[in-house]
């Protein structure tokens, strides 16, 4: 049963990002993409954030079965949300990344073997890959290890990790959007890159309640930023190319190479060196990626004016 259950999981997970880019994108087209990803993005968290809190809720009242049926109370709104969009307010060309064509002209996908040509596009996919590779595994590791030195209860200190930072990711999540417009993909990106080494040095250093704090709000910024700037990135190296959606799918099969291998990782390295080593191991990945994008500076800074 939990086989299955995280294989439905993982499989509705790895759909829902480049359909609701897609869908988003269909809709309000390239020029409102930017803010209305935000805005979706900030309604994310905040579902999030309310889910987390009412999973430690009912856990600690009810027990741990009581979160599976929230879960499922929550999917049924989701496709009822899904249902009240109108299927003609999706122009499907646009989702496609072929709006800048002419009306008359049902224009033509580029072929798959461009993405391997495409240098901007591979570069932010392996970044994004080591990246979630630190990443990943840092909150459920922290939860283990705040609790495991008797410092918390397990179900409310988890819920907390979880809401501090959706609280963060919602703020962040709508700044990004005038710091995208003002500043550009790549100052963002970079920011949320540097924001993991930081994360991993606090965490190692202060396996405490108040932790929480300074580790969540970080992962908070890293996350809320790279919420909005990487489909809006993908979406306008990719526009007019017709593969905007298998590019947000590419962008997300290497974060979640990353992110399935780093529990792994992440529990080999507590396990047998310590929580302290296995936080400042997974920070580090985070500094491979801030090499290759600072690295590829001019290279993806140059592609994002020309997509512009």
């Amino acid at each position: 049963v939990v086989t299955v259950s995280q294989l439905a999981t993982a499989l509705a997970g790895a759909g829902i990002g480049p359909l609701m880019a897609a869908i988003t994108l269909g809709i309000v087209r390239q020029k409102g993409f930017n803010i209305q990803i935000g805005r979706n993005q900030a309604w994310n968290h905040a579902g999030n954030m309310a889910g987390a809190g009412l999973s430690g809720w009912l856990g600690w009242q009810f027990g741990l079965s009581a979160i599976f049926f929230l879960e499922v109370a929550f999917g049924l709104f989701a496709i009822s949300a899904v249902l009240l969009i109108p299927e003609k307010s999706i122009d499907h060309k646009a989702a496609r990344g072929l709006d800048d064509k002419p009306a008359d002209d049902e224009g033509t996908a580029e072929g798959l073997r461009s993405f391997l040509r495409h240098k901007p596009l591979l570069i932010l996919a392996s970044c994004l890959c080591f990246f979630h590779l630190g990443n990943a595994a840092m909150l459920p590791l922290y939860g283990m290890a705040v609790v495991s030195a008797g410092k918390g209860n397990p179900a409310m200190f988890t819920a907390m990790t979880v809401m501090v930072a959706q609280a963060v990711m919602i703020i962040v999540s709508l700044l990004a959007i005038r710091f995208v417009r003002d500043r550009g993909y790549w100052i963002v990106l970079l920011i949320s890159f540097a924001a993991l080494p930081l994360r991993g040095l606090i965490a190692g250093s202060f396996i405490q309640h108040w932790g929480v704090w300074p580790v969540q709000i970080l992962d908070g910024i890293g996350a809320g930023l790279q919420s909005v700037a990487v489909p809006g990135l993908v979406a306008r190296l990719l526009n007019g190319t017709g593969r905007i959606n298998i590019g947000q799918g590419v962008v997300m099969t290497a974060q979640g190479i990353g992110a399935s291998l780093s529990p792994a990782l992440g529990g080999w390295l507590a396990e047998d060196l310590g929580y302290p080593v296995a936080f400042y191991t997974l920070g580090c990945f985070a500094i491979v990626s801030l090499g290759l994008w600072i690295g590829s500076a001019s290279t993806l800074r140059s592609a994002d004016q020309v997509s512009a």
